[in-house]
């Protein structure tokens, strides 16, 4: 329609469009263009297999709204033998979409978080036993724990041995020292360390506020069963998982000589993952807090009794001491490298 105002002849206006001259005479004549005069088809174009028992469905989805489409099918394939063919699921999926749309129940609204730089740090302990790595031979169970900047999702971990609050405060101020500053706020999960059940007047455990407010960080976490509230450091486990099992691949071996080589090939992995981030990890640094003068302690203390065996009870593990201090009360330091010596006496015995 554009080439019959500049071109001589409508043969030579339909050959630059590239269509037959009586189909451009066609056009003209109706002066409308191919998509207004698309009609919406709103009829069906094959008779519905599923019209006759639709009722039937209905009343089916209406009891059990969370029945899965396949099952439901095998069920009406099973009552009424030989009247539906394989090929027909996916015309029955069409029509659970359609009810499911009008009658079903709400969905779940999740709304696109928007990341600004040093606004948040997330957190969480990942079991990484499914790497089968060894240690000098011997199987080595142990957890990781993940931090990781959701603006430039640059991240870091530290080895551990349990969801404590001793492995918690490690991690975290490992993780900060190593950044060379502290976000606006830290987001867990609902970790029974750091997060008091709901009819608790105060949100979070003391120890885990004195750490916070050592630090002037703010805190937040998810709700229990809501694991995509803590999504960015969720998917980097899989992601970091996938790439160290990768590495371990590579490397021929899951067997490493100690614990702090075995950290080592870790960070390695760390490094190798955050090269790539380091556009918007530059200007997470310019927007970080400074750190405070000093580190808060890292393990935990208790006061125990030592009983006539020479003997102390800590957390569910026995250890033995001096006779001396037989019926005496001790002050004891718990830390994760104790822990991991224990782990490696009962390995060795």
């Amino acid at each position: 329609m554009k080439l019959k105002k500049t071109e001589k002849t409508l043969a030579s206006a339909a050959a630059k469009a590239g269509m037959d001259e009586k189909t451009a005479r066609k056009w003209l004549r109706s002066g409308k263009l191919p998509s207004q005069r698309k009609v919406e088809r709103h009829w069906r174009t094959r008779v519905d297999p599923f019209e006759e028992v639709e009722e039937e469905i209905n009343q089916i989805l209406k009891r059990a709204p969370t029945l899965q489409v396949k099952t439901l099918f095998e069920y009406l394939c099973r009552k009424y033998e030989g009247r539906f063919q394989e090929g027909q699921l996916r015309t029955l999926q069409r029509r659970v979409k359609v009810w499911r749309a009008r009658h079903g129940e709400g969905k779940q609204v999740i709304f696109p978080q928007q990341h600004r730089p040093a606004e948040q740090a997330q957190s969480d302990f990942t079991h990484m036993g499914s790497l089968g790595v060894t240690i000098a031979g011997e199987p080595f169970t142990h957890l990781f724990y993940h931090f990781v900047l959701t603006y430039s999702n640059w991240e870091t971990g530290t080895i551990c041995f349990s969801e404590s609050f001793e492995s918690l405060s490690q991690g975290l101020q490992n993780a900060l020292w190593e950044l060379g500053g502290v976000p606006r706020e830290h987001r867990t999960d609902s970790l029974t360390t750091a997060v008091k059940k709901i009819k608790k007047p105060e949100r979070f455990t003391e120890r885990y506020r004195e750490l916070l407010d050592h630090y002037r960080l703010g805190a937040s976490h998810s709700q229990a069963g809501r694991a995509h509230e803590n999504g960015d450091v969720e998917q980097a486990h899989h992601r970091f998982k996938t790439a160290v099992q990768q590495e371990l691949i590579l490397r021929g071996s899951h067997d490493f000589l100690s614990v702090e080589s075995y950290q080592e090939f870790l960070k390695e992995v760390l490094n190798r993952r955050n090269s790539a981030r380091q556009k918007r990890f530059q200007q997470e640094l310019k927007a970080l807090r400074r750190l405070p003068e000093r580190r808060l302690e890292d393990f935990g203390r208790e006061r125990v009794k030592v009983s006539q065996n020479s003997t102390i009870r800590i957390r569910h593990n026995i250890y033995s001491v001096d006779s001396r201090l037989i019926h005496e009360r001790v002050q004891v330091r718990i830390a994760l490298t104790h822990y991991f010596s224990y782990q490696k006496q009962l390995i060795a015995s």
